[in-house]
């Protein structure tokens, strides 16, 4: 049995897993880390939450589902085609803002709230931009990143970015780390006073 038959799955998923395929996109996010995000969201009613890169939308589909009726979801990805798969999907829900930017401009450059959660699933607000992403998180918000065990489609040298990444969260003494060997690979940091 498929693990999404086992998992309640958002309603969307089937179809985003064969718009996944369809497409040849080949970074799809974890189911896990979609069950993750889910229990996440919910957890900070009224929120203000960030995806950064959009991909096919299957874990944004997840934290759709997490949200209540006061939250906003704002999700970015520079791929105008993918946007394009989310708007068709989700661009009906009034709590989501769909974003076609480079990410690690929109990041320079915001000036809005803080979020309760940030969810960094490509490079900028991950491997770039990484201050000035921390920085967007409120006191007692979510910091979470994926893909941080080896992954065999990492290019040679990726790894070492992953092991500097992981150990310079270790270090930040304004959040706390859990590094979890599950899924992916995943951490999650949560924003100290």
């Amino acid at each position: 049995m498929k693990e999404s038959n086992i998992l309640d799955t958002p309603k969307m998923y089937p179809q985003l897993e064969a718009k996944c395929k369809e497409m040849g996109f080949t970074m799809p996010s974890d189911i896990y880390i979609g069950t993750l995000l889910k229990s996440l969201v919910a957890s900070k009613p009224k929120s203000n939450i960030l995806e950064l890169g959009t991909g096919i939308s299957l874990s944004l589909a997840w934290m759709i589902e997490g949200l209540d009726e006061q939250s906003r979801l704002t999700s970015i990805d520079n791929d105008p085609s993918l946007i394009e798969v989310a708007q068709a999907f989700f661009g009906e829900d009034e709590r989501l803002d769909l974003v076609c930017a480079d990410g690690a401009q929109w990041i320079k450059h915001y000036e809005g709230d803080k979020f309760d959660l940030i969810f960094a699933d490509t490079w900028p607000g991950k491997y770039s931009e990484l201050l000035e992403t921390l920085k967007l998180v409120k006191v007692g918000g979510f910091y979470i990143i994926d893909d941080m065990t080896p992954q065999p489609n990492w290019p040679a040298g990726h790894e070492e970015k992953a092991i500097h990444l992981t150990k310079y969260l270790e270090e930040r003494d304004d959040f706390t780390i859990t590094k979890m060997n599950w899924s992916t690979g995943v951490i999650l940091c949560t924003k100290r006073c």
